[in-house]
């Protein structure tokens, strides 16, 4: 078994169960992962299937729960498992866990769904029989109701952000928020396609921004964040950039290696990543938003 352990950053080349085992109980202030989507994927067995997804999952989020401080997230992002062009969303299979898990559980220990986010990306496969995907889905739970939740680390541009009441006492005032407006549980952020400045080998990537973003939102410094499925490392890397501290688990050796790499080039500053942009910028001469360069 490999061990990477370096500036806060911890990754194994195990299987994620074993590491949890390892983990202290209610140490771990988010949980965030994309987990295996069983199409046969590269990384996947060829057998696998929504009853292997299922079961799976049950394993590892019943396991996570006794590692997460109350208070803390767990951030599941799924998409939708297709075969034969039928289409099964695995949020939907996420949830009814969590909801089964969480009857075992006392009123303080309980998942609570909080958000349900939607990202959505401008590329993809076409499909010719239905519409093209261009979304998927984070489930974001809470360890009980109290939880941490920073906004103001995440504001993004308001859209009008001239905007002023038109009456009552605050007539002639700026009515949004001088720090920005809350990003919303939409998310417009490209994934990582093959001309995507941070592609590596691994074929389901998450973007740096998307992942920053939670990061920064529902965690302090020096906060541990783990990752189950830690694939290219790209949590690892948002943790470093973010000073927070990091521990996950990547079963394939060559995924590990790519992570290992793509963390020690964050160390030295030479890793390239797509900055967490905004999809609307102010424009102080119309006092309106309209979308930056990048995203014509």
């Amino acid at each position: 078994m490999s061990i990477y352990n370096k500036n806060g950053i911890k990754i194994k080349n195990c299987d994620c169960c074993d590491l949890i085992e390892s983990i202290e109980t209610e140490s771990v202030s988010l949980i965030i992962t994309s987990p295996p989507y069983c199409m046969q994927k590269a990384y996947e067995d060829l057998d696998a299937d929504l009853e292997t997804f299922e079961n799976a999952n049950k394993k590892i989020l019943k396991r996570c729960i006794r590692i997460l401080k109350k208070g803390g997230s767990l951030c599941w992002q799924v998409g939708y498992h297709v075969k034969n062009s039928i289409v099964v969303p695995l949020d939907i299979i996420i949830y009814n866990i969590v909801n089964k898990l969480n009857e075992t559980l006392p009123p303080g220990e309980k998942l609570l769904l909080r958000n349900r986010i939607i990202w959505t990306f401008g590329h993809g496969l076409h499909s010719e029989n239905r519409f093209s995907g261009r979304h998927e889905t984070i489930l974001r739970f809470t360890k009980g109701l109290n939880n941490t939740f920073n906004l103001d680390c995440v504001r993004v541009p308001q859209k009008y952000p001239g905007k002023t009441y038109f009456k009552g006492k605050k007539k002639g005032q700026i009515s949004g928020n001088p720090l920005g407006k809350n990003p919303s549980d939409v998310r417009d952020i490209p994934n990582v396609k093959s001309n995507h400045v941070e592609k590596t080998i691994h074929p389901c990537q998450f973007p740096e921004a998307l992942v920053q973003r939670l990061i920064l939102a529902l965690t302090n410094e020096g906060d541990l964040v783990f990752d189950p499925y830690s694939g290219s490392g790209t949590t690892a890397v948002a943790c470093y950039l973010n000073g927070r501290n990091f521990i996950g688990s990547e079963l394939n050796k060559d995924y590990y290696d790519v992570s290992i790499n793509r963390v020690e080039s964050a160390f030295s500053g030479t890793l390239k990543i797509r900055e967490d942009c905004p999809v609307m910028i102010p424009d102080p001469k119309s006092k309106v938003a309209r979308k930056p360069d990048y995203f014509k």
